[in-house]
């Protein structure tokens, strides 16, 4: 990747892996840690949204981190998976956390696949580390490799709103993500989106399914 942007070098570099150490290597851990968030566990979000969404389809996440959402995909039943990130130490532990995942560096903001070349393009806590400046150039790679659905599950607020995160600046931010994808691209339409509030504090994720009109 070239002209990479602050946020992609922090991610990319020292930031992202010392995220990765302190974060959920698991689908159970992250489970725990859900439940202990939200009182609710991944997977079951997961089959609230995906349960009827054919299992024989491709999938791919952006930002995919270790792979513990892949993971939590797999065990669902879901076959074709593969994943971008930015950080190469995440690549490397989700190539060993997983088996029959295929996993590149990649960034949101320049997916290297054809236009509809997915069935489903996913986010989990990525998009709130990309800047406003850029959101909606990531928002239509994403849009353009998918060819039916984009999910999601972000920090909502309704307006975007920078957070600072862990002492430093221009990290990470909340915002509407769903509707930002209905305003950035026409062609998509809501399908379902579940706001999740936090059991200790007022702040609210949303987890959202889009279908692409093609």
């Amino acid at each position: 990747m070239t002209n990479k942007t602050f946020q992609e070098e922090n991610w990319g570099g020292n930031h992202g892996d010392e995220y990765n150490e302190r974060n959920p290597q698991t689908i159970e851990e992250m489970d725990a840690l859900y439940i202990e968030n939200y009182g609710i566990n991944r997977q079951d979000l997961n089959k609230e949204f995906l349960e009827n969404i054919p299992k024989d389809i491709k999938i791919l996440e952006v930002g995919a981190n270790v792979g513990s959402q892949l993971d939590g995909l797999q065990k669902m039943g879901f076959e074709k998976l593969y994943g971008v990130d930015i950080n190469r130490d995440s690549i490397e532990t989700a190539k060993n956390n997983l088996k029959g995942v295929d996993i590149i560096l990649a960034s949101a903001s320049d997916l290297p696949f054809k236009d509809n070349y997915f069935d489903l393009v996913f986010t989990s806590g990525v998009l709130i580390h990309i800047s406003p400046d850029n959101i909606k150039t990531a928002m239509k790679e994403i849009t353009r490799c998918s060819k039916k659905y984009i999910w999601g599950l972000e920090y909502f607020a309704d307006t975007h709103t920078e957070i600072p995160y862990r002492g430093k600046n221009n990290l990470l931010w909340k915002a509407d993500f769903s509707k930002l994808y209905l305003d950035v691209s026409p062609e998509l339409k809501l399908v379902k989106e579940k706001k999740i509030k936090y059991k200790d504090s007022e702040n609210v994720d949303s987890m959202f399914l889009l279908e692409k009109n093609v």
